[in-house]
């Protein structure tokens, strides 16, 4: 006969329960009085849900990616004298995003309203792992166990309904105490049962005074102490608990010995049904539900209170909105004496290891966020993946959205410290992860960073910046607005003159001494002024006062590209990338710093993607052009710089290159090219500069050398396509661009040229 897990009675195979993945416990604790249930042929869909710790100990390794990145590791931890939240923590996150589902990026089909009846279960049936001796695993369990810590104990399982526990007597009622027909509290018609949840069964009532749906909501079992102590709670908590997507409570009443909780009905689906039926979710609906669901987060955590056990089952999809539901979990912030409840898979692997001082926090509720996310849009064993991500070997979709996956390396990171710090947070990164997937299967969605400028490729004539990767160039940490130095460092930032800027930030550190704004813009003005040397000691002195300030990542990113150090550049880049997946800032550095380690394939990637999400930082554009020229991609090139948006100032700048893009090989210039080039001059010409006189010269004289290429009746500049015309147009173009040079040895080089260029006069 084969043996029955402990903890869920699935079958042990090897010594491994298939079902949960728990070790045998040697032999099944099930009761044995009797063989009578109430079966209706339906099993738990969930993970059992169980208190405390579960004595599982950590079993994190560093994800790994491989494919269109380079191999993806954690960054390293930091070290840090107490947790980040104790330190000021920098998210960049001012701005409330919308809380519309999809945040207004996506469209998604309102869930029709249900009829209520059709939720009543038509038997009743527990499932098996949920049937627990009410003393078990406390004073409850296996002999062999007698000296493990309780969270390590097996729970003892009864296998009847009612009755008394095989293994210590206890007597245990798991039946229904309300029935079809019964009446609370001369109001409240009870249709039946709905479900039975982590604390007991569901009932679906109806309000004969105010004519509406209920939900009543019962104790799990009255000789269970902690069930009852946390209904209990839930019912003073759940008072003072009133947000828009959060079930809400109408009342609190008792039938009998038990007590209830009267909830609002709500008339959808769980996310959890949802993926059940559907299988894997696009990866934009996923994200909506959870931006949906993360306001009520804020909520809560802003109330002083963690939900601790999220999961699909939990989120409701009702209409055009979700809700959370079953509160039942839910405790203060820093309750030492609360018991903890939570779904294997989902909980923070902190509160699994045994530590008896670890308690449920905001980062921990954030975890339980990412994980619920990652079941959605992913098949994988919670059992086997516990505590870690599956590889994208594993799972290609993290391959496919990277900057997802990086999202969800964060959001179930195995440190605590390492995970996003505030719901609010969290939303601003996970709305630009959607921005972005969304940008990039559709057309751009323009949006302003809440954290940084566009790119500072502004100036026509910044020709060096057109060419190379330059730390520069790169976007601008926006000035945090509630800094008390704000309004110094905005008047101190527009001059021009960097030296002077540098002395203005050095006058600000005495005056806000205590100021990381005014370190962090000192710091960046000595790396863009060369003086790196000062710039890192500033970084050094913030990295002292607050290990966990991405800023810093960033800032010795920058000073490695001033220094022209591409691989080191890397480094930094990416664990600001780790801490922002949402940000297209992260991604444009990492593009410069490949580009300048020439690694052309990674920088190539990211300056395409950022370039689909947001063409108006226009250097992803020229960089991508670069890029793909060093491939001997020509097409590609050109194609590259007609990204630019024409509104942009490096619109005209675009052109200039595109054509010398294209001159730089004409045995790969075509009819399609020269007319690409042509079309692009004609704009360019407009600006009537010698240098752009001087292009369009030069593309009529090569010309010359395609014209077998050329079909008959083509046009170049107004020209036709023959040689005595194109090199009329291009002596042309030569005595134009003389005529407004700057020198006269510039005027001479263009007649020169012009005279070089006439077609002979025969007389």
């Amino acid at each position: 006969m084969a043996e029955i897990c402990t903890f869920c009675s699935g079958q042990i195979e090897d010594g491994i329960c298939g079902d949960c993945g728990k070790a045998s416990a040697g032999k099944s604790l099930l009761s044995t009085v009797g063989d009578v249930n109430l079966n209706n042929g339906q099993d738990s869909e969930s993970e059992p849900s169980y208190t405390v710790n579960t004595g599982i100990t950590n079993r994190f390794t560093a994800s790994s990616r491989r494919g269109i990145t380079s191999l993806l590791t954690y960054p390293l931890a930091r070290t840090a004298k107490g947790t980040r939240r104790m330190m000021q923590r920098v998210t960049g996150s001012s701005t409330k995003r919308r809380n519309a589902l999809g945040g207004g990026l996506v469209s998604l089909p309102p869930m029709p309203s249900l009829d209520p009846l059709n939720l009543l279960m038509k038997k009743l049936e527990i499932p098996a792992h949920r049937k627990v001796c009410p003393n078990s695993p406390a004073h409850c369990y296996e002999k062999s166990e007698v000296n493990l810590p309780v969270e390590q104990r097996h729970p003892v399982l009864v296998s009847l309904n009612k009755g008394f526990c095989g293994n210590c007597g206890t007597p245990y009622d798991y039946n229904p105490a309300l029935k079809a027909g019964d009446i609370v509290m001369e109001k409240y018609e009870v249709k039946g049962p709905i479900a039975f949840g982590g604390m007991g069964w569901i009932y679906l009532a109806f309000d004969k005074i105010l004519s509406r749906w209920v939900v009543l909501k019962g104790l799990l079992n009255a000789k269970d102490e902690e069930s009852a102590a946390a209904a209990v709670a839930e019912r003073q908590y759940l008072a003072a608990v009133k947000h828009s997507k959060i079930v809400g409570i109408y009342d609190f009443v008792s039938h009998g010995k038990e007590g209830y909780i009267v909830m609002e009905y709500v008339g959808g689906r769980t996310l959890h049904s949802i993926r059940k039926e559907r299988g894997p979710l696009p990866v934009e609906e996923a994200i909506s539900y959870i931006m949906g669901i993360l306001p009520a987060f804020s909520y809560l955590h802003d109330q002083g209170y963690v939900y601790c056990d999220m999961k699909p089952e939990n989120i409701m999809l009702e209409g055009d909105d979700v809700k959370l539901v079953d509160l039942g979990a839910m405790r203060k912030i820093n309750d030492i004496d609360g018991a903890i409840y939570g779904t294997m898979g989902f909980m923070a692997p902190e509160l699994c290891d045994g530590n008896a001082l670890a308690n449920p926090s905001e980062v921990s509720d954030l975890y339980t966020l990412g994980r619920t996310l990652a079941q959605l849009i992913m098949e994988f064993s919670m059992r086997k993946h516990e505590f870690e991500l599956p590889t994208p070997v594993e799972q290609p979709i993290l391959s496919e959205y990277e900057s997802l996956y990086r999202f969800l390396l964060r959001a179930t990171h195995p440190i605590p410290d390492e995970r996003f710090q505030s719901a609010q947070e969290m939303q601003d990164q996970l709305f630009g992860v959607l921005r972005e997937i969304v940008s990039v299967k559709e057309k751009p969605i323009f949006f302003e960073s809440l954290v940084f400028t566009s790119d500072n490729l502004i100036d026509t004539n910044d020709n060096e910046g057109l060419i190379k990767p330059l730390a520069r160039i790169l976007p601008t940490i926006k000035i945090n607005p509630s800094d008390k130095a704000a309004s110094d460092l905005i008047r101190w930032s527009t001059i021009g003159d960097i030296e002077k800027k540098i002395e203005g930030f050095l006058g600000l550190i005495s005056k806000h001494s205590k100021s990381s704004e005014v370190k962090m813009r000192l710091a960046e003005s000595y790396i863009l002024n060369k003086n790196i040397s000062e710039g890192l000691i500033i970084i050094n002195q913030m990295e002292a006062e607050n290990i966990f300030d991405w800023r810093i990542s960033w800032l010795k990113g920058l000073a490695f590209l001033q220094n022209e150090n591409g691989l080191e550049a890397i480094k930094s880049f990416e664990n600001t990338y780790f801490e922002m997946p949402g940000e297209l800032a992260p991604k444009l550095a990492l593009a410069f710093s490949h580009e300048m380690a020439g690694q052309l394939d990674r920088a190539t990637y990211f300056y395409e993607l950022v370039s689909k999400v947001e063409p108006n930082l226009v250097a992803t554009c020229f960089g991508l052009s670069r890029c793909l020229a060093k491939n001997d991609l020509l097409i590609e090139s050109v194609a590259a710089l007609k990204l630019v948006p024409k509104t942009h100032t490096m619109h005209l700048p675009s052109l200039t290159i595109l054509t010398r893009t294209l001159l730089n090989d004409t045995s790969k210039l075509d009819a399609n090219l020269l007319n690409l080039s042509s079309e692009a001059l004609q704009e360019v010409l407009i600006d009537g500069t010698a240098e752009n006189y001087s292009l369009g010269a030069e593309l009529l004289y090569k010309t010359v050398e395609i014209l077998n290429k050329i079909p008959q009746g083509t046009k170049v500049l107004g020209y036709d396509v023959n040689a005595k015309s194109l090199c009329l147009g291009a002596e042309t173009l030569f005595r134009k661009a003389a005529r407004i040079a700057k020198s006269k040895d510039e005027a001479t080089y263009y007649i020169d040229q012009a005279n070089s260029v006439r077609p002979i006069t025969n007389f």
